[in-house]
């Protein structure tokens, strides 16, 4: 096989790319930094995340993807031609065979800006997957077998939740709720309690330290620092975990609404298989602590999070790749 077989979860946090015979290559922030006057690209991943609302005039540090759609077309084309190339090296006669996954819920125009970006960044053939099929065989689900089994992926701009059986999609939901919005229910809930601006990566800090989706037996405490809202100088404040737990309770409970949706609309024989199974949850969403009791205390439906739950939605678009011939159907392509 002379053509290179390369899976990218492109992701609205982070980038993942996964390459057949040597696995996970690369797992960066999705973020790009240009010039302003040429579009010329400066850094990718981790090196433009540390510039993200620290950059002068002359740069500009953007997120391309938004909701878990190409927001900026032309910024994730530079983005996926670094990953690609960072991959194949400087000589590569053939152009690789790239699988890139899209939200189940996103339109045609979306699907077909994922190909055109794709195939315009150096692929030789472009392959489009759903992102809940491709989380479910990534988190080790025997989705060909004639039961449920219900995945909720949670991203950062995503979140689906879907029902599978037979290899394909049966009942899906996307709402573009996830990870992002939780950082800006904690930025605004201080904002308003604290009179504190802070930004996105303070805020994702914040959750990640001591964010919680149900109470915590033992408090835990973050000092953290901010522009005050009044005098608009610098200031600290202590943030409680109880105060997070606060802060992003209706942004998770909007989530839990499309986990409740997709399971009132799930025929009856698979829902019984989903009683049984349990809800599997992907998605760096999914590391929330407690998140998977809320779900579970919320629906009645046993969830538990899958192993690596970053890397589900990589490792089954690898699989798929790997064995195109048998998945001919649950695929988009052009090439």
């Amino acid at each position: 096989m002379l053509r290179k077989n390369i899976a990218i979860d492109l992701g609205t946090a982070n980038t993942v790319v996964w390459v057949a015979g040597v696995g996970i290559v690369a797992n960066e922030p999705t973020v790009v930094a240009i010039q302003a006057d040429s579009n010329k690209v400066i850094a990718v991943g981790e090196d433009a995340k540390k510039m993200l609302g620290r950059t002068p005039e002359a740069l500009i540090a953007s997120c391309p993807m938004r909701d878990g759609v190409i927001a900026d077309y032309q910024v994730t084309e530079a983005m996926l031609r670094y990953f690609i190339g960072k991959v194949l090296g400087r000589f590569q006669l053939f152009k690789p065979n790239v699988m890139v996954c899209v939200p189940a819920g996103c339109t045609q125009v979306e699907r077909r800006a994922a190909l055109d970006a794709t195939l315009a960044a150096g692929a030789g053939h472009a392959y489009l997957i759903d992102e809940p099929l491709a989380a479910a065989i990534g988190a080790g689900i025997p989705v060909s077998a004639p039961s449920g089994h219900m995945i909720v992926d949670m991203g950062g701009g995503a979140t689906e939740a879907a029902v599978i059986s037979l290899g394909g999609v049966v009942v899906h939901k996307s709402v573009r709720v996830a990870g992002n919005k939780v950082d800006e229910a904690i930025a605004n809930y201080l904002k308003k309690k604290h009179n504190l601006i802070i930004g996105d990566q303070t805020s994702e800090e914040v959750k990640l330290k001591i964010g919680s989706a149900t109470p915590m037996a033992k408090e835990e405490k973050l000092e953290i620092s901010g522009r005050d809202l009044v005098f608009g100088l610098p200031r600290s404040v202590v943030v409680t975990s109880s105060e997070v737990t606060e802060a992003i309770k209706p942004t998770l409970f909007q989530i839990i609404g499309a986990v409740k949706g997709v399971l009132e609309d799930t025929p009856p024989e698979l829902a019984s298989d989903i009683i049984d199974k349990g809800i599997v949850m992907s998605g760096g969403t999914a590391l929330l602590r407690n998140f998977d009791k809320l779900i579970t205390q919320e629906t009645g439906v046993p969830a538990h999070v899958a192993d690596e739950p970053l890397l589900c939605v990589v490792r089954g678009t690898g699989l798929v790749l790997e064995n195109i011939e048998l998945w001919r159907r649950s695929i988009s392509t052009r090439g």
